[in-house]
């Protein structure tokens, strides 16, 4: 990812489809692995995430079938 925010471009990925697919989220868990913690714009980012799936927003897929942007 040639992007300087790895997570934040991968929240914004998943809510503009709509869909949490299993690469976003192995993405997102890639870069914090890499990190060894979360940065506060990142942590205010999946707080989003996780507001807009708990609202029905956003739909955990296993296999999506669009790949998006």
């Amino acid at each position: 990812m040639a992007n300087s925010r790895p997570i934040l471009y991968l929240v914004e990925k998943a809510l503009y489809l709509g869909l949490l697919t299993p690469e976003i989220e192995q993405g997102i868990n890639a870069e914090l692995d890499r990190l060894g913690y979360l940065p506060l714009g990142d942590a205010e980012a999946l707080e989003l995430l996780m507001s807009e799936m708990d609202a029905g927003h956003i739909q955990l897929v296993s296999n999506p079938s669009i790949t998006g942007p």
